[in-house]
């Protein structure tokens, strides 16, 4: 089952519900489109790089190995350096030597969901996808919003960009 894009306000209200780390994590994958499993991997030592270098930041994407930057808000910096362990910014259990798990924090969105009612399949994907549908917004849409959200996100396929960008009018057409 795919899951699904959500307003701002039940966003703002998941966020506002879930563990600080995992709140921390989504925020991230709000703020540049990654994965949540690249947003994981981030290194203590990659965000300490940032801090110093006007909040720019590169990784490699795990799933497509494909190259993406962005720059990350200073306040944003801070609060991942002050919640950083020794090698990854967000440990796992084995004393941080992995970090942690995409199914730590789906679980949890899912527990905020099934709280809250809501009614909806939200996951971690669902951040990459509010991230999409606000990128294809301030582009001003139509077909210069759907390229510039199909180089953010890396896509090959213009159709899986437009299952993303255009997934607040998906919605709302098909109700």
């Amino acid at each position: 089952m795919r899951v699904e894009w959500a307003r701002d306000e039940i966003v703002k209200i998941i966020l506002a519900a879930l563990m600080p780390p995992n709140r921390l994590a989504c925020e991230v994958s709000l703020a540049t489109g990654w994965r949540i499993g690249d947003v994981l991997s981030l290194t203590t030592d990659s965000i300490r790089r940032a801090a110093t270098n006007q909040g720019r930041i590169s990784i490699q994407e795990a799933k497509t190995g494909k190259r993406s930057r962005r720059t990350l808000p200073k306040s944003l910096i801070d609060r991942l350096l002050a919640q950083a362990g020794t090698v990854y910014v967000f440990p796992g259990r084995l004393n941080g030597r992995c970090p942690r798990t995409r199914q730590a924090v789906y679980k949890d969105i899912r527990r905020v969901a099934a709280a809250l009612r809501l009614g909806r399949h939200l996951g971690c994907h669902s951040m990459r996808k509010v991230y999409a549908v606000e990128q294809y917004r301030q582009a001003g849409g139509g077909k210069r919003g759907l390229d510039r959200v199909q180089s953010l996100l890396n896509h090959s396929s213009e159709a899986i960009t437009m299952i993303y960008a255009l997934a607040d009018e998906l919605r709302t057409s098909v109700r």
